[in-house]
């Protein structure tokens, strides 16, 4: 079962488990939003929408909030030493489609667990045993100049 929806003035062909970025929109990251204007749910028997289907939402897990690429609107006028430029970056949600639902049905699945980090167990006691400390090479010595003591005994055999 795939729908289409409009947000942000765009028009998108989803189905579930599919991983989209559009317009920002709100919602905390790891929450499931409703995005209400479904134009045609498809199927066995597709129904189109006058303008939206009634009743029907596409259920969606916010993943992420970001900004989009560097635009570059750069402008220049020949022969005039007249240039412009200006850039933007667009505000951007990252949606993972979680369920297709009509007939004014409620999400039944909630927002996917966030995989934890495995930490490394903290030694509290006292019988660990302490961690050496780095030591750390010598220090080089200066090389010994070695060129100007044969000029100094050169010039003495030459006198």
């Amino acid at each position: 079962m795939f729908a289409v929806i409009k947000t942000g003035g765009r028009q998108y062909r989803v189905v579930p488990n599919d991983v989209l970025e559009i317009g920002k929109i709100a919602g905390d990251v790891g929450t499931i939003v409703q995005l209400g204007e479904v134009l045609v749910l498809g199927g066995d028997t597709p129904v189109l929408g006058t303008p939206t289907v009634a009743g029907a939402t596409v259920a969606a897990e916010v993943l992420q909030h970001k900004r989009g690429a560097k635009v570059i609107a750069f402008k220049k006028r020949r022969r005039k030493n007249s240039r412009r430029k200006r850039g933007y970056r667009d505000e951007l949600t990252v949606l993972r489609i979680t369920e297709i639902l009509a007939d004014n049905a409620k999400p039944t699945v909630g927002p996917r667990p966030k995989k934890e980090k495995v930490a490394a167990p903290a030694d509290d006691g006292e019988d660990a045993a302490p961690k050496a400390a780095k030591k750390k090479a010598p220090a080089k010595a200066p090389a010994a100049k070695k060129a100007p003591a044969k000029k100094a005994a050169a010039k003495s055999e030459k006198k």
